[in-house]
């Protein structure tokens, strides 16, 4: 299987004032109706020391049934946390600092022999087996897993980031370059940098060329708000449905910390210390309300 590296740094999310005070100034992406295949992803290492974050917007349905799941390390499994719906991770990241979360793409021809997850939750399982990058690109190719209508982005302990795209019977890895990564829902393997136009993506990246800049001291606050731009209003279909962004996570690598923010409710933000969880060694779930 020829696998293609393509060496490139940025994407696309956008933010604006919401609720002011607790964790995360969240925004709103002022569309006419909520985008639920908007989702942005952000790895970011601080040039300055050299820790590294990661936030996420999840957009989805409201009435999703979405839960934090924490399972402890058994055997050759390593603990971790991952968050998801309906038994499926959509994100998390493990007790090494391997961390992983997904973005809709338009479809694409994925390599032959290879498949969609299809009930399969594949991102526990990297968490459970892979300690870094490497091992989960490895894990994915002999498992012969893609993903034909998305793309990937993975991120470890050791400030390496990549992003996987499946494109024309092809397994594309895009490599961080500089200091961060963005993924939303453009792919980025078929995209010159000229040629970026997704509005969340250019906010995103605008506000952290300002962190590093140093225009703002670089904490998981920081990084969190550089997505503030990408979040959804909720808003209601013609069916009366309402979606939006479901959950933002934040994750500072280095020191195992954990934030989620669910429906843009600060009021209801789950804060985690993943190095307590991971040495308590107990399996629990944390619904989302």
């Amino acid at each position: 299987m020829r696998i293609i590296l393509i060496v490139w740094a940025g994407e696309i999310c956008i933010f604006r004032p919401m609720k002011i005070g607790c964790f995360v100034l969240l925004g709103i992406f002022l569309a006419g109706t909520a985008d639920l295949h908007a989702c942005s992803i952000l790895y970011y290492v601080d040039p300055s020391n050299g820790k590294i974050y990661v936030a996420n917007n999840e957009d989805y349905w409201y009435d999703a049934k979405a839960y934090i799941q924490i399972e402890p390390a058994s055997g050759k499994e390593h603990a971790r946390l991952w968050y998801g719906w309906e038994k499926f991770a959509q994100g998390g990241v493990n007790e090494h600092g391997l961390f992983f979360d997904a973005a809709v793409t338009p479809r694409q021809e994925i390599p032959e022999g290879f498949s969609n997850p299809n009930g399969r939750n594949v991102g526990d399982e990297i968490l459970a087996l892979c300690k870094n990058v490497e091992e989960a690109i490895q894990y994915l190719e002999k498992e012969k897993i893609a993903v034909s209508e998305g793309h990937m982005m993975l991120g470890d302990g050791d400030g390496k980031a990549v992003v996987l795209e499946w494109v024309k019977g092809e397994i594309r890895v895009v490599r961080m370059q500089e200091n961060y990564l963005i993924a939303t829902n453009f792919l980025l393997s078929e995209t010159k940098p000229a040629d970026i136009e997704c509005p969340r993506y250019k906010s995103i990246e605008e506000r952290v060329k300002r962190l590093n800049a140093g225009e703002a001291e670089v904490d998981l606050r920081a990084v969190g708000n550089a997505i503030g731009g990408a979040v959804q209003v909720p808003r209601e279909d013609e069916s009366g449905r309402v979606g939006g962004t479901l959950y933002s996570s934040f994750m500072d690598i280095t020191e195992m910390k954990f934030v989620l923010v669910p429906r843009l409710d600060n009021t209801q933000i789950v804060s985690l210390d993943l190095k307590e969880e991971f040495a308590a060694g107990k399996k629990r779930k944390i619904r989302l309300q």
